[in-house]
């Protein structure tokens, strides 16, 4: 659909963009992981959720938090997204206290969900407090799904509380995602004709990526093969005008960039994306390991966020990814690639565990 001496221009573009954006990082994305709890555990889940204990911010902590960021934040706030994630957020029996103190100092926020807890009421509450767009995980037919999020009946209340939001309705944007996986690439087809009958503003399609409790299931993970079809899936519903878009993973090579997804590959790790965990870590993107030197400093401990977001993020400020990996320092598209996703590196190997060179280009 677009041409190729373009999308070479716009790739240039956005790598001078990268370079600037890590001397003067912008606040785009903030992330405030509520809790690690999870009514499902999900065989991919990068975080593993689920019934696990989870040292969570009160109420208190929340409201002075948000005071401050909006404080050293201002000029941002209108712009940037709040990302409320989990875990499961709806699991917080404070979830909307702590969501009327952001929509009353006037953050746009969001929510990632599984949606299984979204009632009549809780869609009328949540519209209460401010809730402009959502997520909701839709992982396969119903058997599939369930089988995945080893959760019985949750395609039905997942379903189920995507309606009740539509019927609400008043939301800017409602969002299914589909994590794609080897055992359920053949069900995109009829998932494709389900989504046609829901009023949903757009359906996100994704790949299931070798982290968290994924590493330890790797019959789910894609194979080359699967990401072919994948890729010429969404492409095929796009050039259909079908709102219908892949994830922000993973450089994709020059014939599929901007074909799949509204612009060219950018991990923002960092640079327009940060992230506050439930313990109060202070981290770029929630997917990305937690290793100890990946923790940029953590607010409970008295670090204050602007600052480290101003004075730290070293790693992901400095040099690509792909000058640390022989393999990605030979490549012709190390330059628009930059070594990957931060969120699939391998820091012991210095490799990233999904490079789609030789399988989606040369």
């Amino acid at each position: 659909m677009f041409n190729e001496e373009l999308k070479l221009k716009k790739l240039e573009q956005t790598r001078r963009y990268r370079e600037e954006l890590k001397k003067n990082p912008v606040l785009n994305n903030l992330f405030f992981e509520l809790t690690l709890r999870c009514n499902e555990r999900c065989l991919h889940c990068g975080s593993s959720c689920g019934d696990v204990s989870s040292n969570e911010m009160t109420i208190a902590q929340y409201d002075k938090l948000m005071h401050e960021i909006k404080e050293d934040f201002t000029e941002y706030i209108p712009d940037m997204l709040l990302n409320i994630t989990g875990g499961e957020p709806l699991l917080r029996k404070d979830f909307f206290e702590i969501m009327e103190i952001a929509n009353n100092l006037g953050y746009y926020w969001g929510m990632t969900t599984n949606g299984t807890l979204i009632t009549k009421d809780i869609a009328k509450d949540l519209k209460r407090v401010g809730l402009k767009s959502v997520s909701i995980s839709i992982d396969g037919l119903e058997d599939t799904h369930d089988t995945f999020r080893r959760t019985p009946g949750g395609w039905n209340k997942a379903m189920t509380g995507v309606q009740n939001l539509i019927d609400e309705g008043g939301f800017d944007h409602i969002q299914i995602t589909t994590v794609v996986t080897h055992k359920n690439i053949g069900e995109l087809e009829e998932l494709y004709k389900i989504m046609q009958g829901i009023d949903i503003d757009s359906w996100r399609v994704m790949e299931i990526d070798p982290i968290g409790r994924a590493l330890k299931n790797p019959d789910y993970l894609l194979t080359p093969d699967d990401f072919k079809y994948m890729v010429e899936f969404i492409r095929e519903k796009r050039m259909n005008a079908d709102p219908v878009m892949y994830g922000c993973s993973h450089y994709i090579g020059l014939e599929y960039e901007r074909e799949i997804r509204d612009w060219y590959f950018l991990c923002t790790a960092g640079v327009h994306t940060a992230s506050i965990a439930c313990n109060g870590d202070i981290l770029a993107c929630l997917d990305i390991e937690r290793r100890p030197e990946l923790v940029q400093g953590n607010w409970l401990k008295g670090d204050r966020f602007s600052d480290v977001w101003y004075n730290r993020f070293k790693q992901f400020r400095g040099e690509d990814l792909a000058c640390n990996s022989e393999k990605c320092m030979s490549c012709s598209s190390k330059d628009y690639c930059h070594g990957g996703s931060f969120h699939t590196w391998d820091f012991d190997k210095q490799e990233q565990r999904i490079c789609l060179k030789g399988i989606l280009f040369e």
